[in-house]
Protein backbone atom coordinates (compact mmCIF):
# COMPACT_ATOMS: atom_id res chain seq x y z
CA UNK A 1 0.00 0.00 0.00
CA UNK A 2 1.44 3.29 -0.77
CA UNK A 3 1.12 6.64 1.49
CA UNK A 4 -1.34 8.62 -1.96
CA UNK A 5 -3.83 5.45 -2.15
CA UNK A 6 -6.71 5.53 -0.83
CA UNK A 7 -7.76 2.18 0.34
CA UNK A 8 -10.61 0.22 -1.24
CA UNK A 9 -14.06 0.62 0.33
CA UNK A 10 -15.45 -2.63 2.26
CA UNK A 11 -18.71 -4.05 1.76
CA UNK A 12 -21.18 -3.53 4.61
CA UNK A 13 -21.49 -6.78 6.96
CA UNK A 14 -24.95 -6.87 8.38
CA UNK A 15 -25.22 -9.73 10.92
CA UNK A 16 -28.64 -10.37 12.75
CA UNK A 17 -28.42 -12.63 15.75
CA UNK A 18 -31.15 -14.35 17.31
CA UNK A 19 -33.95 -16.62 15.25
CA UNK A 20 -35.19 -13.85 12.66
CA UNK A 21 -37.92 -15.02 10.07
CA UNK A 22 -37.22 -13.79 7.02
CA UNK A 23 -40.00 -10.78 6.42
CA UNK A 24 -37.95 -9.26 9.93
CA UNK A 25 -34.56 -9.66 7.65
CA UNK A 26 -36.28 -8.47 4.67
CA UNK A 27 -37.54 -5.19 6.82
CA UNK A 28 -34.27 -4.41 8.24
CA UNK A 29 -32.61 -4.53 4.95
CA UNK A 30 -35.28 -2.13 3.43
CA UNK A 31 -34.66 0.32 6.19
CA UNK A 32 -31.14 -0.26 5.66
CA UNK A 33 -31.09 0.85 1.99
CA UNK A 34 -33.97 3.66 2.52
CA UNK A 35 -31.63 5.28 4.97
CA UNK A 36 -28.42 4.63 3.58
CA UNK A 37 -28.39 7.45 1.15
CA UNK A 38 -27.23 6.95 -2.13
CA UNK A 39 -26.42 9.43 -4.98
CA UNK A 40 -28.15 12.46 -5.48
CA UNK A 41 -30.18 13.19 -8.54
CA UNK A 42 -29.21 16.66 -11.03
CA UNK A 43 -29.58 19.60 -9.12
CA UNK A 44 -32.99 21.05 -10.57
CA UNK A 45 -31.85 23.77 -14.07
CA UNK A 46 -32.26 27.19 -13.40
CA UNK A 47 -35.30 28.48 -15.99
CA UNK A 48 -34.48 31.25 -17.92
CA UNK A 49 -36.96 34.42 -17.92
CA UNK A 50 -37.83 34.22 -21.27
CA UNK A 51 -39.19 30.83 -21.45
CA UNK A 52 -40.65 31.43 -17.61
CA UNK A 53 -44.54 31.10 -17.35
CA UNK A 54 -44.84 33.58 -14.33
CA UNK A 55 -45.14 36.22 -17.45
CA UNK A 56 -48.27 34.65 -18.39
CA UNK A 57 -50.29 35.80 -15.31
CA UNK A 58 -52.11 38.77 -14.24
CA UNK A 59 -50.56 41.32 -12.53
CA UNK A 60 -51.42 43.09 -9.34
CA UNK A 61 -54.85 44.01 -9.46
CA UNK A 62 -55.98 47.41 -7.82
CA UNK A 63 -59.93 47.77 -7.27
CA UNK A 64 -61.43 50.94 -5.89
CA UNK A 65 -62.72 53.66 -6.93
CA UNK A 66 -59.52 55.54 -8.83
CA UNK A 67 -57.92 52.32 -10.09
CA UNK A 68 -57.64 53.35 -13.41
CA UNK A 69 -55.31 55.57 -12.80
CA UNK A 70 -53.29 52.84 -11.76
CA UNK A 71 -53.60 50.96 -14.61
CA UNK A 72 -50.58 53.22 -16.57
CA UNK A 73 -48.05 53.88 -13.51
CA UNK A 74 -46.35 50.62 -14.30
Amino acid sequence: MTAGADPAPEAPVIRVHGPATPEEVAALVAVLVAAGGGAEGPEPRATSTWASRRTLLRGRHDPGPAAWRSTYRR
